[in-house]
């Protein structure tokens, strides 16, 4: 569910007849208009929540940044926040992140009012550039695999379904950009590549998902245009795969792994990937540290002034969000896992990442989701 966040503007009318109207009021009026086309033109503002059942059981308990214990999800809620992502993994070893565990989350996020995205990995672990391992159990041949992955995806959006839960997004796959399902689905065989992502939308377009989720495909890199023109150029022309089996194209936009994650740079992938392919477009992972005393590369030069602060980490999320918004079909940002506080490096050089200071207390840059 998306919060409304501006009043309607009938509100400030004030009794005033449009004839009646004098400048100042014009003026007021103009200004309500511009604030309101701001704050909704992202369709989804949110977060990565996965592993907060892992943090809950490691004893976190979270509190807002006023110090009132509260359970994270009304925290999120507070801050406007409107749609949470969480991962699903097919047989992990301890159970974390299996489909059990997501719909314990989505419970909870759907009594918060939350829309859902479930971020299908499609593996028994993480599903990254460097790590695309087929789940234990599945097979090796194409054929086989490709029914394998109908019937996975299938399974899991009529699992959401049977408990009342209609994800308004699911990902076939995650950061794909060398494939899924290695060996089989390697980058230097686009054609099994086409012939599973088929399988794998067509089992959630087959589901009892009612309306319908979003399917997405989602990649790293998203400042890299010859990234993503390359990868779905290819994979669409292999024929298996149909430009209508999918109606979202995502990237993760991470500013501390090089000096090429411009805004600039992400904005003219964006608006690349909007002209040439026509469909809706997320930033689904980003953060900005809050402390980064040893960076292991070079800022991006376009926000290598912002300082890594709370104040600042709003200020970058701001701006991430503002390029989104300004692409035709930019439709949403989730911030990647703001109150993992076990884990605040969150995978980079940098020590702390979340939106929550250790032991579980929200920074005020959980706020930016007010503002975008």
């Amino acid at each position: 569910m998306v919060r409304s966040q501006v009043l309607p503007l009938e509100c400030f009318d004030l009794g005033i007849s449009y004839i009646e109207q004098p400048p100042w009021f014009i003026i007021a009026r103009a200004i309500l208009l511009s604030l309101a086309a701001t704050s909704s033109a992202l369709q989804y503002v949110g977060v990565d929540w996965s592993s907060v059942l892992v943090e809950e059981a490691a004893g976190i308990s979270y509190a807002s940044s006023s110090g009132a214990s509260q359970p994270l999800e009304d925290i999120l809620a507070d801050a406007r926040v409107n749609t949470v992502r969480q991962r699903v993994w097919v047989n992990p070893s301890n159970g974390e992140y299996n489909l059990v565990y997501n719909l314990e989350i989505a419970k909870r996020a759907q009594t918060a009012e939350f829309d859902i995205y479930v971020d299908v990995h499609l593996s028994d672990t993480w599903a990254d550039p460097a790590h695309q391992a087929i789940p234990s159990g599945w097979s090796s041949d194409i054929t086989t695999l490709s029914w394998q992955l109908y019937n996975y995806t299938l399974e899991v959006s009529n699992t959401f379904a049977a408990a009342g839960i209609n994800p308004a997004i699911i990902s076939v796959g995650n950061e794909i950009r060398g494939g899924l399902l290695w060996p089989v689905g390697h980058y230097n065989n686009p054609y099994n590549i086409a012939r599973l992502l088929h399988s794998g939308c067509s089992g959630v377009r087959d589901s009892n998902i009612s309306p319908p989720p979003k399917i997405m495909l989602h990649l790293d890199n998203g400042w890299d245009w010859g990234v993503q023109e390359w990868f779905y150029s290819t994979v669409l022309g292999q024929g298996p795969l149909l430009s209508s089996d999918f109606d979202q194209m995502d990237v993760s936009f991470y500013p501390f792994y090089g000096q090429y994650a411009t805004l600039s740079n992400l904005g003219s992938t964006l608006g690349n990937m909007a002209s040439t392919f026509g469909k809706e477009l997320l930033v689904v992972e980003t953060n900005w540290p809050t402390s980064c005393p040893s960076p292991q590369y070079p800022s991006p030069s376009d926000v290598s002034s912002i300082p890594f602060t709370p104040e600042r980490q709003s200020e970058y999320v701001k701006k991430v969000a503002d390029v989104v918004a300004g692409v035709n079909g930019g439709a949403g940002l989730f911030y990647w896992e703001p109150a993992w506080v076990d884990n605040q490096a969150l995978g980079s050089s940098c020590n702390s990442n979340t939106m929550f200071a250790w032991p579980g207390k929200a920074l005020s840059s959980l706020n930016v989701f007010s503002r975008i």
